[in-house]
């Protein structure tokens, strides 16, 4: 990607020609709205799009699946007139084959600093966007002043990345699976395994260990609001990182199930949360 200019439609060129799908944004870093001929999806929408049907219209229409690669399209006459109205330049992650995590705030970074790989970022107006290689489902507060931007979805092209872009992790594709609905058992007072093997993990040290049951306490006990969801999602990015390599005990799990219930989570509601992430994660 490339530095941004005063003419978007510079931009818009440069990144299509490395295989980045882009679309025009007015103010307010938004798309711009539907023609009169594709207001409300009448037309069918775009080929890309869920909705069947292609779309004929030559405009800057359904938002991230307008964006293309194609120069014959950005330098289009009704597409030159998006651009002389355009503010930025926006881009489809999905069809490029990334995902960015959008981190609003000083506070979603600092978790992120932590909780995530590190890999290409870019600064935004408060916060940053980590850039991964790979695709998945797009979902907005995924937690405090973080969304997932991929497919079906855009993002503002915010300049040049620093930094050395790696796969998508499985504790970003965990922050975006919504808890299935839980079978409702008889209360009980369970205590649930950790899993068949124990012993030191084998690719993270046991302070890496102990950092993320820790976090994962706080990030339990300091929800304000879905503190089930909340429970679930921790126990799920827990599980995807260590769940399989035996690292974790009794105590750790124990840790977890005490914090949620500490926000009110029953036994019960425990145990369905950490079941229903393992079976999500074919533990």
């Amino acid at each position: 990607m490339t530095q941004p200019t005063l003419y978007p439609q510079h931009t818009a060129l440069s990144l299509a020609a490395s295989g980045v799908p882009v679309l025009p944004l007015r103010r307010g870093k938004v798309p711009f709205g539907n023609c009169t001929t594709c207001a409300d999806n009448a037309c069918g929408g775009r080929p890309n799009m869920k909705t069947p049907g292609p779309c004929q219209c030559p405009g800057v229409c359904h938002a991230w699946a307008a964006a293309t690669t194609d120069p014959a399209v950005i330098v289009s006459p009704s597409w030159e007139t998006a651009w002389r109205r355009a503010v930025s330049v926006g881009y489809h992650p999905g069809g490029a084959g990334l995902t960015v995590v959008d981190l609003d705030d000083a506070d979603a970074v600092a978790w992120a600093r932590t909780a995530l790989p590190a890999t290409r970022t870019v600064p935004t107006t408060r916060g940053e966007h980590w850039i991964y290689r790979g695709t998945m489902t797009s979902r907005n507060a995924v937690r405090p002043g973080v969304d997932i931007k991929s497919s079906m979805s855009y993002a503002r092209y915010l300049g040049p990345c620093t930094g050395t872009m790696v796969d998508l992790p499985d504790a970003v594709r965990a922050l975006a699976v919504k808890e299935p609905s839980p079978a409702r058992p008889e209360p009980q007072t369970v205590t649930m395994p950790s899993g068949p093997e124990r012993g030191e993990c084998p690719h993270r040290t046991p302070a890496y260990l102990e950092r993320g049951i820790a976090m994962a306490e706080q990030r339990i006990t300091e929800a304000s609001s879905a503190v089930h969801a909340t429970v679930y999602r921790t126990f799920l990015a827990v599980l995807s990182t260590h769940g399989r390599c035996g690292c974790l005990t009794d105590a750790h799990v124990a840790r977890l199930f005490t914090a949620a219930q500490s926000k009110g989570e029953r036994p019960r509601h425990c145990l369905e949360a950490w079941t229903n992430a393992r079976t999500t994660l074919g533990l």
